[in-house]
């Protein structure tokens, strides 16, 4: 099953960098341009520039990027702004955060896994990709020699819980508070013993990707690629990706629902949708609320298929209950599980937005966008930016499992796991 290795961390050194909350950054697949720029400005030492460089219109292949990315890496390495652990360790992280008015901490393992490929199911995905972010971070894998932010993975913890808690009752090497509800705390786990007992009960399980599916194929490409180019007799540092575990059971572990937004539709597409959606759901409308988003919440809080629609009608919400989900099986492609098929994230996809819509997740660009709040998903539809939304359930941690373990995968943009791990916290360097 999964194999997991203690590794030497790199991290801010602290006398010289005061604020860290200053310097660490998201992960670069929720970095807009604005808050690169946001960022730039923060810090002059704000890991934004080693995680998402800016591109120029002056890049060449000899300066880019990721040649930027990697110069910079190679300076806060010689000037002590970031510093290598000297001993190798596994790294205990709390996230703390707040969600709906109510606080949160998420404790996770940031290690080294063993890369394996998808077949050997020691690492399981539950999620598709694209091409095009693989790319980017494959190409920062050859710039950097370094995994900059952590992969999130699950696993089933309770037999480690006992002693995370014990380690975490030491004085942390890092806390962080960033005054706007959000914090981290850092152990470094160095004791021999101690990393042998967490890797000894990890070393029986897979783990099971939650966010950072590119990342893990670029990393083993990449591995592939380094032993394609350069042959290699046993093991090599570039065998393994930096992650974070999580526990299935950890009461910080929050998925956020993927919410389809359209746009693009011609007025006899919308004019004609119901009557077409009354060929598989029961379909209800109600009046909209004052308070939509707890409408929303309440409508969606149920393991049945059951969708929300809004647009057709600003003062409406309809409700789509699936009426048998044997009528929607052939629009489904045929390599899907049973669980795949009943899920309303995959009926949405598949039989309304390709079937009743003509929309295609890789041709659609700009008419299909995704929102993980309520709320701001039926804003954007009232302020005329999208003429459909289509509000969904969120994916519980088991059914993730559940996908995962009969190998499949579920449309892409299906979970979101908030909040996102930061990038700068500790990474790893392979090079």
């Amino acid at each position: 099953m999964a194999e997991i290795r203690p590794f030497q961390g790199v991290y801010y050194h602290k006398p010289l960098v005061k604020d860290l909350a200053a310097v660490i950054c998201p992960p670069y697949d929720i970095i807009s341009p604005q808050l690169q720029q946001e960022l730039y400005r923060r810090s002059e030492f704000n890991f934004i520039r080693i995680e998402c460089e800016r591109e120029l219109p002056r890049d060449s292949e000899a300066d880019n990027r990721y040649t930027r990315s990697a110069a910079t890496l190679k300076k806060w390495l010689e000037q002590g702004v970031l510093k290598v652990d000297g001993v190798p360790a596994i790294y205990l992280h709390d996230h703390h955060f707040t969600h709906q008015g109510k606080k949160y901490r998420r404790r996770g393992l940031t290690c080294l896994v063993r890369l394996e490929d998808w077949s050997r199911m020691a690492v399981r995905p539950h999620e598709g990709t694209l091409s095009k972010p693989k790319g980017d971070r494959l190409s920062l894998l050859w710039a950097l020699r370094a995994n900059t932010s952590p992969i999130l993975a699950l696993f089933e913890g309770e037999r480690v819980a006992p002693l995370l808690k014990a380690e975490s009752r030491r004085p942390p090497m890092v806390e962080i508070n960033t005054g706007a509800g959000e914090g981290h705390r850092l152990w470094a786990i160095r004791e021999a013993e101690a990393v042998g007992r967490i890797s000894a009960s990890l070393a029986s399980q897979p783990v099971y990707i939650a966010d950072g599916h590119h990342r893990y194929e670029s990393a083993l490409t990449y591995s592939r690629e380094r032993r394609a180019s350069s042959p290699v007799a046993g093991e090599a540092p570039f065998d393994f990706v930096m992650m974070t575990l999580v526990d299935f059971a950890d009461p910080g572990l929050i998925i956020l629902p993927a919410h389809r937004l359209v746009r693009g539709l011609s007025k006899s597409t919308i004019d004609g949708l119901l009557g077409r959606l009354g060929e598989f759901f029961a379909v209800e409308e109600l009046p909209l609320k004052a308070d939509a988003a707890r409408q929303l919440k309440d409508l969606t809080a149920t393991e049945e298929v059951r969708l929300v629609l809004y647009g057709p009608d600003r003062e409406h919400l309809f409700m789509l209950r699936l009426r048998d989900a044997a009528a929607t099986s052939p629009m489904m492609p045929y390599f899907h599980s049973e669980l795949y098929k009943h899920l309303d994230i995959s009926i949405v996809d598949h039989v309304i937005v390709e079937e009743l819509l003509g929309l295609s997740h890789e041709t659609a660009g700009a008419s299909l966008a995704y929102s993980y709040d309520e709320l701001e998903t039926l804003n954007r539809v009232r302020d005329q930016e999208y003429q459909l939304a289509f509000i969904v359930s969120p994916i519980r941690p088991e059914v993730v499992k559940a996908i995962a373990d009969s190998r499949d995968r579920m449309p892409r943009k299906s979970t979101y796991f908030y909040p996102k791990a930061p990038a700068g916290l500790v990474c790893y360097r392979f090079g």
